[in-house]
């Protein structure tokens, strides 16, 4: 097996294919990486925009060019000394265009006759498998008979049997029934990915549905076309010890990295024979020591006079209580139905109860058995009226904690705490957005120095495998729109006073949205306003509160709209001077975490575009197409020796970027090991530094709150110990010796140095 030295992460879709994505492999072999990290490359529902929607895993998706294109850039990725990492979703298939899904085509066709019948988790006890689609129930009208499949506008299913007699009669002899998309989360009878019906969930932990999905990809790993998979969400596998054992023993050779979600202080079961997550632990430890805690009661204070709830945890569990009883209720009563000696309603109200309040995705069984008895124990004490039922689904668990009710428990778990906190509370608790982050948390405000060492030193001992990441596909906000975030950490009171002046002239009218809103602003600037304005419809429909996405709240609507032009006439020329006073401080809290993600501990992922300042928003927005060929001219510059400033182009993070990734891919001896190394002097507090390799012959050092810094008076005369010998700055070339390194001269250009011993 071979652990890239780093990743970067592409984005295919129809626009970006295998074609595009081999014309750069040049590039990124000059800018230093290690292995090409790509979304799904399966075939998916027509038009993806990001692949996770696999309807046929047996080919290589034709929208991407196939399995012709797939071949020429392995090829090119193998002469050009690079890993392939391509991402895998066991857990779900899309049925949204069933014509596209063969398997779920027959399944509709033939009913629980369907050789594919097993492959989807389906409650075959009502016989007909339930597909939401129509606009309302009486939409059975406007079916039509196209040959052999029933027509429902654009949308096409297949007949079985007799097509005669109204379209209706015929629709009644089928093995699916067509309802109203509103009782998808009530009454649906097959599993799906949170909330999306459009996404079935596969039963990979059957050995044949296992070998038939996964048959083409591992066909590429043994063919040595692909060194490395991430495995997508999981926490919804029936039995993931079981399938990662599985994965394992088909690809022992492959670096394994899971999309597994960790909440501070939670580790991966030790009995998975993966290499680790993908990195949103070290996202949340990298950005939390660049946070200012005393921020922290002024942006609190910021929030309740605004009107926010500032009780984290009461706002998560309202949140998550939403989606147990709103959105998951089809999943909520199958496991219901499953507890016995309980009545209905109880045994409803227990489930949901314990979901609502795990302290992390979910739990383990029976392996690590800690997590369970934490929410049994919080629900108790929650619902004192529920002991007798909750009682009985505990003992039912415990019992049998491999059987059917402790399986989609912890199945739905997930999915529960993933919609309650991530799709919900994060657009909710808006109190300081930058902490809202997957796997995050926005009650934890940042961590210490101490605290990083720790866990970097931890994940050097247990998983020096694992992914690290600032940005991916999935986060919030960009790495360098949470770095230049952080700054309000450290000028929290005087935000606050701009924020309680400015909202009057330019408010939303909802506390969470407004708070959400001019903090994106700052963050993200400069932002167009179709860009801002579809972040904050999407924000405020997932805050839930006001306006969702199937029931507007139009006059809301209307004002985000409206929203980017009221700032611009009331307070716009005071919201620049803001921002250009905050970006310096941005920029240098950005090229800290990037240099931290970098070098500690774990195999680095660069996200796409990141390499220079990236200012993107949640998905869609972290989608967009990436100026490559601007890249390579600013490398090129790079390459010629130029040492740039830190200003807005970004090319001192391009430079950053390459240094550290080509040291990584030539000398990787230098990134084993971990040993913390502290400042001395009257502002140590403000760096980070560690060494690196068995002779310590790498040195890290970065700056932390730097507005802190500045008002203190500079570093003035603190120092580190480098350690005997010459030492080179691999950022700016310059040469000094190892007595102790004072660091108002090794930081005068930059504010972070990458040392090597000579």
């Amino acid at each position: 097996m071979t652990t890239p030295t780093s990743t970067y992460r592409l984005q295919l879709r129809p626009e970006f294919t295998f074609d595009d994505a081999r014309d750069v492999v040049g590039y990124l072999t000059d800018l230093g990486v290690g292995a090409v990290y790509v979304s799904p490359v399966l075939d998916a529902t027509p038009g993806s925009t990001h692949g996770y929607d696999v309807t046929d895993p047996r080919i290589a998706r034709p929208a991407l060019g196939g399995e012709e294109g797939r071949l020429a850039l392995a090829d090119a990725l193998r002469a050009a000394g690079l890993g392939f990492v391509v991402d895998i979703v066991p857990n779900h298939m899309s049925i949204e265009v069933p014509s596209a899904n063969p398997f779920w085509w027959d399944v509709l066709s033939k009913g629980r006759a369907s050789q594919f019948a097993h492959w989807f988790d389906i409650d075959w006890s009502r016989d007909r498998v339930l597909v939401p689609v129509l606009g309302s129930a009486d939409d059975l009208d406007a079916l039509t008979v196209e040959g052999d499949q029933l027509a429902y506008y654009d949308q096409r299913f297949p007949i079985t049997g007799d097509a005669s007699g109204t379209p209706q009669e015929v629709h009644d002899r089928q093995s699916y029934e067509l309802v109203d998309w509103r009782r998808g989360s009530t009454e649906l009878n097959y599993r799906r990915f949170f909330d999306i019906t459009t996404l079935a969930a596969v039963r990979v932990e059957l050995q044949d549905v296992f070998e038939a999905v996964h048959a083409e990809v591992l066909r590429w790993v043994a063919d040595g076309d692909v060194s490395g998979l991430r495995v997508d969400h999981p926490d919804g596998l029936a039995d993931p010890t079981g399938y990662m054992q599985r994965l394992r023993d088909a690809a022992p050779q492959a670096w394994i990295v899971v999309e597994k979600i960790l909440h501070p202080g939670e580790q991966l079961p030790i009995s998975w024979p993966v290499d680790g997550t993908t990195g949103y632990d070290a996202l949340g430890e990298i950005f939390g020591v660049l946070v200012d805690p005393a921020g922290e009661g002024a942006l609190t204070s910021l929030a309740a006079d605004l009107g926010q709830d500032t009780d984290y945890a009461a706002v998560e569990q309202t949140a998550r209580r939403l989606v147990t009883d709103d959105i998951l209720v089809a999943e909520v009563h199958r496991i219901a139905a499953l507890v016995k000696d309980v009545d209905t309603a109880a045994a409803r109200a227990a489930v949901a109860e314990t979901m609502i309040a795990f302290d992390v995705y979910r739990s383990y069984l029976p392996d690590e058995a800690g997590h369970w008895h934490s929410s049994i124990a919080t629900a108790r004490e929650r619902r004192p009226d529920l002991s007798a039922a909750l009682d009985s689904l505990d003992r039912q668990v415990t019992d049998d904690p491999q059987g059917e009710l402790a399986t989609r428990i912890q199945q739905t778990s997930g999915m529960v705490v993933a919609k309650g906190t991530e799709d919900t509370t994060f657009y909710r608790y808006t109190r300081f957005a930058a902490l809202n982050e997957v796997g995050g948390s926005p009650d934890r405000f940042g961590i210490g120095v101490d605290e990083l060492h720790r866990l970097a030193a931890a994940r050097e001992a247990g998983s020096p495998g694992a992914m690290t990441t600032l940005t991916t596909h999935d986060t919030k906000r960009s790495e360098d729109v949470r770095a230049r975030l952080a700054v309000l950490a450290e000028v929290a009171d005087e935000f606050a006073v701009h924020v309680r002046d400015w909202s009057p002239r330019a408010g939303l009218g909802e506390p969470s949205l407004e708070l959400l809103a001019w903090q994106t602003l700052v963050g993200a600037a400069p932002i167009s306003d179709e860009r801002l304005v579809d972040y904050l419809l999407k924000a405020a429909r997932e805050s839930k509160i006001r306006t969702t996405w199937t029931d507007a709240d139009e006059e809301l609507e209307q004002r985000i709209r409206d929203w980017p032009a009221a700032v611009r006439d009331a307070v716009g020329d005071e919201v620049d001077a803001f921002v250009d006073g905050i970006t310096p401080h941005g920029w240098t809290n950005a090229l800290s975490q990037k240099l931290l993600q970098l070098t500690a501990p774990g195999v680095p992922d660069v996200y796409q575009g990141t390499e220079l300042w990236d200012f993107s928003l949640v998905d869609p927005d972290n989608r967009r197409p990436v100026d490559y060929q601007q890249r390579r001219r600013m490398l090129a510059r790079i390459g010629d020796g130029e040492v740039p400033a830190v200003d807005e182009s970004g090319a001192a993070k391009l430079l950053l970027v390459h240094r550290a990734l080509t040291r990584r891919r030539d000398r990787p001896e230098l990134f084993r090991g971990y040993r913390a190394l502290h400042a001395e002097g009257p502002a140590a507090e403000h760096a980070v530094a560690y060494a690196r390799g068995a002779d310590d012959g790498l040195v890290v050092v970065a700056t932390r709150l730097p507005v802190g810094l500045g008002r203190a008076g500079g570093w003035r005369d603190t120092t580190i110990e480098l350690g005997p010998g010459e030492w080179t700055d691999l950022l700016t070339g310059d040469v000094l010796e190892g007595a102790p390194a004072r660091l108002a001269s090794l930081l005068d250009r930059y504010p972070v140095a990458l040392l090597v011993r000579s």
